[in-house]
């Protein structure tokens, strides 16, 4: 399989490739994030996951160097506003909700010590709430304002006390103030909304939402919805313009989309109006939480996806079962850029400790995708 690899993690380490982010800056550079994971890997002074390294490319992805590391940063993604750099997450696994800005491409970053410097909503000591969580999810710009899905897992069980939240804030604001944000009612799940005709599930419940703009400019919270055995589903909760109320209609607000499983990016193309997501679609359904499969999806408006494009696929000589056990292309990020998609991968590849323990991060660019968009139905 060719990729460009920007890190390999050596399972032996106990520590594990998480959370991939990537960008291009106005100079041209490229950006990529990525944190660690798992029981051999740095702690901070609570025992919770808090590192994430920084990378950059001058050649349009060919080959990468690491710019710098930042403590206390974790689930995080980058953008880009008015000409700077941030860096939008945790503080650490279930900490804080922390943003970092940088004015020489990635280079050195603001701290956010306090409430004007990136402090922007305080999580409880350890495992007390409030408890964010996140992963590297869109900022949506919409309504003359910026916003951004988060969770606040209270009590900390996953995934049955993710609360579903939005924070936002003008687009002209000083971003590292605080006071700039505001944040809305948090949602938590509620078994009762479950359709009947799906039966018993194992663990319902909704995390890692995509804020986007639907077709009519109504805004909505597009989250990842476990429904083992079940699979393919995600939840629309929607968002009011001023971000202050997100609420939850059962009888609408379920949706069949391709890897709702796992973690999933949608952004749209301003070009072609179509909706866009990389994600792990199921081709084991005896298998809910098969990441060894990558597509490219698309929908008109958010409800109906197709199928436009399998990225990657296992090509190593492994049995169906171990493939399935060892292999896999998730937790993407990626962006477009000009004609083509970039896309960022935690790979867990040749070698991982299991699918979900990614011992690469690997870059790959689609060409020319809207070629592969019809003015119908999306056409593999």
């Amino acid at each position: 399989m060719h990729f460009c690899e920007l890190k390999f993690q050596d399972p032996v380490t106990r520590t594990y490739i998480g959370s991939p982010s990537i960008v291009r800056l106005p100079d041209g550079a490229l950006i990529a994030t990525h944190d660690y994971f798992g029981p051999g890997c740095p702690l901070n002074h609570e025992g919770e996951e808090h590192l994430v390294s920084v990378y950059r490319s001058l050649d349009d992805g060919a080959t990468w160097t690491n710019l710098t590391h930042i403590s206390g940063a974790f689930w995080s993604n980058l953008f880009v506003h008015d000409g700077a750099l941030y860096l939008l997450g945790a503080s650490q696994q279930y900490g804080s909700i922390v943003l970092r800005r940088s004015v020489d491409g990635g280079a050195t970053w603001t701290h956010p010590a306090d409430e004007h410097s990136g402090l922007l909503f305080r999580g409880g000591a350890f495992r007390e709430p409030p408890n964010y969580h996140t992963a590297p999810m869109p900022v949506l710009r919409a309504h003359g304002r910026l916003y951004r899905a988060f969770e606040d897992c209270d009590p900390c069980v996953w995934p049955s006390g993710f609360r579903a939240l939005v924070i936002s804030a003008e687009e002209g604001a000083d971003l590292l103030q605080a006071s700039s944000w505001r944040q809305s009612n948090k949602l938590v799940f509620d078994p009762a909304w479950l359709p009947a005709e799906w039966g018993a599930l194992t663990r319902p419940g909704w995390l890692e939402g995509n804020m986007v703009e639907a077709p009519d400019g109504a805004l909505y919270d597009v989250l990842r919805f476990n429904s083992a055995p079940l699979v393919d589903k995600a939840a629309l909760v929607r968002v009011s313009p001023d971000g202050t109320t997100v609420s939850f209609d059962p009888a609408s607000g379920f949706v069949s989309l391709p890897g709702g499983m796992t973690k999933f990016g949608i952004r749209r193309d301003a070009d072609t109006g179509w909706y866009l997501t990389l994600s792990n679609h199921n081709t084991a359904p005896d298998c809910p939480t098969q990441r060894n499969v990558l597509g490219l999806h698309a929908s008109r408006d958010l409800r109906e996806w197709v199928l436009v494009r399998e990225l990657l696929r296992d090509d190593l000589p492994l049995s169906r079962e171990d493939s399935l056990r060892l292999t896999g292309f998730q937790y993407v990020d990626w962006q477009l850029d000009g004609d083509d998609l970039i896309y960022l991968v935690r790979t867990a590849y040749d070698g991982a400790h299991n699918y979900h323990d990614a011992n690469r991060l690997t870059f790959h660019r689609l060409e020319g995708f809207r070629g592969m968009l019809t003015p119908g139905v999306p056409t593999c």
